[in-house]
Formats: structure tokens, C-alpha cells, sequence
């Protein structure tokens, strides 16, 4: 047990250092990201750009902190939203059954029935390319998931022993939901939330990268990308930087849902 909650609290740690250099950007970033330097384009890794320039001369550590906030606050956002949106319909579902169950999981298998980034990039067609409408569409994306994956639990829940004696005394669904039902399901939310933030963050770097999310010349990981890879052979450290701090962003948020997944679970924590 120790030793799990170490590897917690490293990728704890590991996890709040990936967001305090997102949230800090304003504060730790070299150069204005907006500010170009002709004379100073495609330059590889210096002593006064650490992780060297782009083809307009921009330093690309500020383009990357600024990314990776952008790309940040697309993602809670979204996940937020589809946390709202399918959190609700998922404990509605579970709790009234019957009709209201049948209509709400129809509905969920009609969004399921569409992949993610096509239902994403339609979304964002009739919404416009942007930071917010990327947002809308993750979030659309991702609430049959939410719902589901509450609805199971909720509904064990639902026929437990202190919701029907809840009910019993005459409490009202208002009460029992928010007192009985949904802190039962704060360790699931909390975890599935951890693992769709990376997911998010994938998802919103494939719009960008697309040229349907954050709209040039606002700094993103996904149009970093996009425009990097026309100059791989010239210099690739665009592209190459951007890519990892996707990759350690996604590995970051993954690590901290597996190990906090494993912690909160009785049936892995016992088998450990």
C-alpha cells in the first residue's frame, strides 16, 4: 500500500508540474508567442531559445507553454461540460428507469453510433472552426460515455438498502440523488474524468491540427504540428516539441486515472 501511494503521489506530482507550466505561461515563457523575428527563423535549439524558433521566427518554448494551456483549458472545459451533461442524463436514467431510461440510452447509442472525430468535425462545420466550438463538439463526443459509465453504478445505488429507506421517510429524488446517490459516485467520476482530459487533449490536437480548432495566429499543439511538418527537413523542432508536449500533456493525465483508478478500487487495491 505504500508503495502504490508513492507511484500516486509522483504521478501526482508529475501531473501538477504539467499544469502549473501551462497555467504559469504568462509567467515563465521567454517571448511574447506572438512575436516574430525574421532574422532569427528556424533556428535550432540556442541559448536564447532553448527549443529554437519556427519558419516566422517565433520562440517556440512560449509557443509550446501557450499550446499547451490553450489545449488545457479546451479539454477541462469540455470534459466538464460532458461530465454535466452525461452525468445527469446517466443518473436520471438509472434512478426513474423505465421510459425515461429507454428514451435517454437510445438517444446515447444514436451519438455512439458515429466515430469521435466525425461526429467532432461535423459539429464543428455547422459551428465554425474556434476554440469553443471544439470544446462544444468534445463535449457532445464524449457525454454518451459519461452517462453510461454513471449509469451502471447509479443504478446499484438506486436499489440500495439507505436510498430505499431514504425514500421510505419521504425524502424527495432531489435529496437522494445529491446526498446518497452522487457522492457514491465520486471516486468513478473523479477517475474517468483524469482519463477523458487525455483523451481530450488528443482529440482537440487532431482538430487544431486540421485547422478546425484554436485559429491561427493564437499558439496551439495541433496547428504547431500541422505547420511544423512542412519544414521537417529544414528544421523539425516545431513539430518534434509540439509533439511531445502532447505526448507528456496525454502520458501525465493517463498515469494519474491508472494509478488512481488502482487506488480507489477495492478489488485492484486488495489484489496489490
Amino acid at each position: 500500500m505504500k508503495r502504490h501511494s508513492l507511484v500516486l503521489q509522483l504521478s501526482g506530482a508529475f501531473l501538477a508540474l504539467v499544469l502549473l507550466s501551462a497555467l504559469l505561461a504568462p509567467l515563465i515563457s521567454p517571448f511574447d508567442p506572438l512575436a516574430q523575428n525574421i532574422m532569427a527563423r528556424m533556428r535550432g535549439p540556442e541559448l536564447a531559445h532553448w527549443l529554437g524558433t519556427d519558419q516566422f521566427g517565433r520562440d517556440i518554448l512560449s509557443r509550446v507553454l501557450y499550446g499547451l494551456r490553450a489545449s488545457l483549458i479546451v479539454s477541462s472545459a469540455a470534459v466538464a461540460l460532458a461530465l454535466l451533461l452525461g452525468g445527469t442524463l446517466g443518473v436520471m436514467a438509472a434512478y426513474y428507469r423505465g421510459l425515461t431510461d429507454r428514451i435517454v440510452m437510445r438517444v446515447m447509442d444514436v451519438l455512439f453510433a458515429f466515430p469521435v472525430m466525425l461526429l467532432a468535425i461535423g459539429i464543428i462545420a455547422m459551428l465554425g472552426p474556434g476554440a469553443m466550438p471544439t470544446a462544444i463538439a468534445i463535449a457532445v463526443v464524449y457525454t454518451p460515455i459519461f452517462a453510461r459509465l454513471i449509469r451502471g453504478p447509479a443504478m446499484v445505488i438506486a436499489e440500495s438498502d439507505y436510498v430505499l429507506s431514504a425514500r421510505a421517510v419521504g425524502a424527495g429524488d432531489m435529496r437522494i440523488i445529491t446526498r446518497h446517490i452522487l457522492p457514491n459516485l465520486s471516486s468513478v467520476i473523479l477517475v474517468q474524468t483524469s482519463l477523458m482530459l487525455s483523451a481530450a487533449i488528443l482529440v482537440e490536437a487532431s482538430l487544431s491540427f486540421l485547422g478546425l480548432g484554436t485559429q491561427p495566429p493564437e499558439p496551439s499543439l495541433g496547428t504547431m504540428l500541422s505547420e511544423g511538418r512542412n519544414f521537417l527537413l529544414l528544421s523539425p523542432w516545431s513539430a518534434v516539441f509540439s509533439g511531445l508536449a502532447i505526448l507528456i500533456a496525454a502520458f501525465a493525465l493517463n498515469l494519474f486515472g491508472d494509478v488512481l483508478r488502482d487506488t480507489l478500487d477495492p478489488r485492484l487495491r486488495g489484489n496489490r
